[in-house]
């Protein structure tokens, strides 16, 4: 698996490195050479390199125009797996991924992409609206109480900046600074409700409208980006009902965050708990806190609510599995003790990279069906992902959003509303506008009605886990009610946990009759539950770390007909007892009506009952959303109990269509009954993998093992991916963990030699299945080259022929390499006499390896020509030749210049510049 290494390397544009410098300075890029093209051992598309320097080769990407910073994690991959994360520059355009041993030629259908959508030019039209569009979904009827309405308190409002603080792995201190708004006149102990905002640009440069960075701290004339007031509103409602809010910055770390291997979550968790510990501190020791802190009522961090946004949901759910399962003292920014209970968390619009959500906390992830940024709306995992991981009793529910983008949940991220320049994530052209999710389509909301929307389930959630009223409960868990302050926007929500039981899951074991059981993530389209060619997605199946994921799947319904019944039938009889109706997540295909099946169930004496009739339509969708969603369906258990059904022991579950042909997915089936049951965290051994880095050496073969920490209590299940550094390929197995054990050993090999290649990485990705939860869930062994790269000279082979000929040159190595090379090659101005021209060279050469056409004719070194020349693994050498073409124009001697350049495209010192001479034709 080809994967960006932890070894920091800094990685310049070339277009900035060569302002001002002789030669291409128009050049975005250097061009592999057309005549290496030729062999296809370069199949790179326009756009892309292979950079880098003795044992940190480096495959490049540059894009055509700045990629704005976002959440969503910047990712290569071929056509059929990940390849890894690269590194940006600061130009925001220029993309760095340290290269492994993959070869060129491995690297076919190369595609950058950012939570699923591609971003390189190579790009199909993903913005293609398709030939429909549905409707807006029906407006549910009100919730008899509505958390949105401001409650009887007035506010205040006030800030506290503290002494930064260092975290691991970040060189830059990371700031203590936060917004408080709280109840004012409110007595005794008010819940705690703490906001973290994501990954956004850090500094801005007052009264312009587009010049932000991404450093930190600020450079002067620069002021930092307040992304963590833009919750003001939310946090004003909040403390309108009695709680205390703050709202911490972190532009520390999303300066730094490209260098995590984990994108930050660890940070952002250590930076929540060192704010939680201050107010720990704070509550104990009143007369010792700031200002804004004691202007609020005294903060019960019993009650705590972690609310997130982006990649600030991803830390937060860290935060609140660190608070419950301590991590590794050596990767952890905070080693003091927990003081506080985190009662449940808000993910607005979430990452979640590892796909690893902590299943004993309470919480509600907003998915907004305009997002532009996490598009792919990943942060579905944090409901699919706890099934069967705990004990079920922490009630999970997503909350989608029609309408919604990635940005305007927070205000400072709003153009009109933020200090800062800020923009719509949702691009749209213009000339052919998305018909869902453009601003003034009917299915897009504004930016005031999508925050208002925000605003009132972030109240919900805190109504429902921190004070226990289950009468917002119906707001959140499928049970389709609605807030009206959140009008008018249309939101709809499903849940899993809380008083479900008796899951109807498609892994496990689970047998599929009439319908075809399909994988979540699989490159085969046949077995994978969507084709790669399907508009739109699905956030059910929102990719991971491999190509193939074992026991991430569902049913797949298609019929032409109606009455054509898709049996499930799990590997032991499930229970429904005490349950009143039976709850189905099921999606259909976006834009379309009128979906209908039966719903039925047979016990374990063969009696069966039909529950009733459900209908389904599709959620407003175009080929840009991730509107493939499963909805929430409740059928009466009612008939079963008349008709003498065994609800003890339910065997199978059969959906039959009444329409006339359609397509459906069912996730998952449970006994519902209506509460909130308390919640108590169980004791679980935690899995938390290392990174090792160890040379190759000269000669020999040792063994070394993956480091894998497990720690906690009990025992339980994960499944554990080997990635296989050649081709990126996935083994899997089910393994079983607990403290103190060496369940999970992965040994890898390591053959010295004394060849130069590159650095090697064996990785490993875990996932919890069962009774176990994952902190840092991606390392391995990087094995690194300690061999000098071989000398390259350049010599002459033919550098004095006549027109119609070709110049060659010759680029020799002292010594075979283990992997292909590639070595800059540039053309320098001539200094003396007459200059080759464009038109004295064939233009399809000029081509392949500039990318620039002879007309207007100039001299060649006007030309973009500083090319990469690959020199294949195992060679000592290869030529670079000049084709020149024969004209009818008598001319003098003319030459051309030619030099090995450095990575910015400079001379290399004490090297030859060579000459090539083009005679006229006798």
């Amino acid at each position: 698996m080809i994967r960006a290494r932890r070894i920091c390397v800094t990685a310049v544009a070339v277009l900035a490195a060569l302002t001002g410098s002789p030669g291409p300075a128009q050049a975005e890029q250097p061009r592999p050479s057309g005549l290496f093209n030729a062999t296809d051992e370069n199949p790179l598309p326009p756009g892309w390199r292979i950079d880098g320097e003795a044992g940190a080769r480096e495959l490049v990407w540059r894009a055509p125009k700045a990629v704005p910073m976002g959440d969503a994690r910047v990712e290569f991959r071929t056509e059929d797996r990940l390849l890894g994360v690269p590194k940006p520059a600061r130009d925001g355009r220029t993309f760095r991924l340290a290269l492994g041993e993959a070869r060129p030629k491995q690297l076919t259908g190369l595609q950058v992409t950012a939570a699923g959508r591609r971003l390189d030019a190579a790009a199909d039209d993903t913005r293609r609206s398709g030939s429909r569009v549905g409707r807006m979904p029906a407006q549910a009827p009100a919730n008899g109480v509505d958390p949105g309405k401001p409650g009887s308190y007035r506010t205040v409002t006030g800030e506290y900046d503290l002494a930064p603080v260092r975290l691991p792995g970040y060189a830059t201190p990371v700031e203590m600074t936060a917004e408080v708004v709280a109840p004012k006149g409110a007595t005794g102990s008010r819940p705690l409700a703490l906001f973290l905002h994501g990954r956004h640009d850090t500094c801005y440069k007052p009264g312009s409208e587009d010049d932000v960075t991404r450093d930190w701290p600020c450079a002067d004339g620069y002021k930092p980006i307040p992304s963590h007031r833009g919750y003001l509103r939310d946090q004003q409602l909040l403390a309108s009902q009695g709680y205390v809010t703050v709202s911490i910055a972190a532009n520390g770390i999303n300066a730094q965050d490209s260098e995590a291997e984990d994108a930050g979550a660890q940070a952002r968790s250590s930076l929540v708990r060192q704010h939680l510990a201050r107010w720990a501190d704070w509550s104990a020791h009143r007369s010792s806190a700031p200002a804004a802190v004691r202007k609020a009522p005294k903060a019960d961090l019993s009650r705590v609510l972690l609310v997130g946004h982006s990649r600030g949901g991803e830390g937060v759910n860290r935060a609140a599995m660190d608070s419950l399962y301590p991590p590794p003292a050596a990767e952890d920014g905070y080693h003091g003790p927990v003081r506080w209970k985190v009662r449940g968390a808000v993910l607005i619009a979430p990452t979640i990279f590892g796909q690893n959500p902590v299943a004993d906390v309470p919480t509600v992830t907003l998915l907004p069906g305009c997002d532009g940024d996490v598009s792919d709306l990943q942060g579905e995992a944090f409901v699919d992902g706890t099934r069967g991981i705990s004990r079920g009793t922490a009630l999970h529910s997503t909350v989608y959003m029609v309408g919604a983008n990635h940005n305007y949940f927070n205000s400072e991220w709003t153009p009109g509303a933020a200090v800062a320049p800020a923009r719509d994530d949702f691009g749209t052209d213009p000339d052919q506008p998305d018909p869902v999710c453009a601003p003034g389509a009917a299915t897009r909301l504004t930016a005031a009605q999508q925050h208002k929307a925000g605003a009132t389930y972030i109240a919900a959630a805190a109504r429902l886990f921190l004070v226990g009223d289950d009468r917002v409960r119906p707001l959140l868990d499928g049970s389709g009610k609605r807030a009206p302050s959140a009008d008018p926007a249309r939101v709809l929500t499903h849940a899993v946990g809380g008083r479900r039981s008796g899951g109807f899951l498609p892994d496990g074991g689970a047998k599929v009759t009439g319908a075809r059981l399909c994988s979540a993530i699989d490159p085969d389209p046949a077995v994978a539950c969507l084709h790669p060619e399907t508009l739109g997605s699905s956030p059910h199946f929102a990719s991971w770390e491999t190509e193939r994921e074992t026991g991430r799947s569902a049913v797949d319904l298609k019929w032409s007909a109606p009455g054509t019944a898709a049996r499930i039938t799990p590997a032991e009889p499930v229970s429904l007892r005490g349950s009143q109706r039976l709850a189905l997540r099921v999606f259909v295909p976006p834009n379309t009506t009128g979906t209908k099946f039966d719903v039925s169930v047979t016990d374990s004496r063969n009696r069966k009952a039909t529950l009733g009739r459900v209908e389904v339509a599709g959620l407003p969708g175009s080929a840009a959303t991730a509107s493939y969603w499963a909805q929430e369906l409740r059928v009466p258990l009612s008939a079963a109990t008349r008709a003498g059904l065994d609800l003890r022991h339910v065997k199978s579950l059969v959906l039959t269509p009444r329409s006339r042909s359609g397509r459906a997915w069912l996730m998952d089936a449970w006994g519902w009954a209506p509460g909130t049951p308390a919640v108590k965290a169980a004791a679980l051994p935690r899995v938390d993998v290392g990174r090792t880095i160890v040379k190759e050496g000269d000669a020999g073969t040792r063994t070394y093992r993956i480091p894998v920490e497990v720690s906690g209590h009990g025992s339980g299940q994960v499944r554990v991916y080997v990635l296989d550094p050649d081709s990126g390929l996935a083994e899997d197995r089910l393994v079983t963990v607990r403290p103190g054990g060496g369940a999970v050993d992965i040994p890898v090999e390591v053959k010295g030699d004394t060849t130069y290649g590159d650095d090697v990485e064996h990785d490993i990705a875990v996932k919890a299945v069962r009774g176990a939860v994952v902190g840092k869930y991606r390392g391995g062994l990087t094995v690194e080259n300690d061999d000098p790269e071989p000398v390259i000279t350049l010599s002459p082979v033919a550098d004095r022929v006549t027109e119609g000929e070709t110049l060659t040159w010759r680029l020799s190595l002292d010594a075979p390499a283990a992997v292909d090379l590639w070595e800059p090659v540039r053309v320098l101005p001539v200094t003396d006499g007459a200059e080759l021209s464009t038109k004295d060279v064939d233009p399809q050469w000029l081509e392949d390896s500039s990318g620039d056409m002879p007309d207007p004719q100039r001299p060649l070194s006007d030309a973009h020509l500083w090319v990469w020349v690959g020199i294949p693994r195992g060679s000592t050498g290869v030529d670079f030749a000049v084709p020149t073409v024969q004209d009818k124009v008598t001319e003098p001697a003319e030459s051309m210049r030619l030099a090995l350049t450095d990575r910015h495209a400079d001379p290399l010192p004490g090297r030859p510049v060579l000459t090539g001479t083009v005679l006229d034709k006798p």
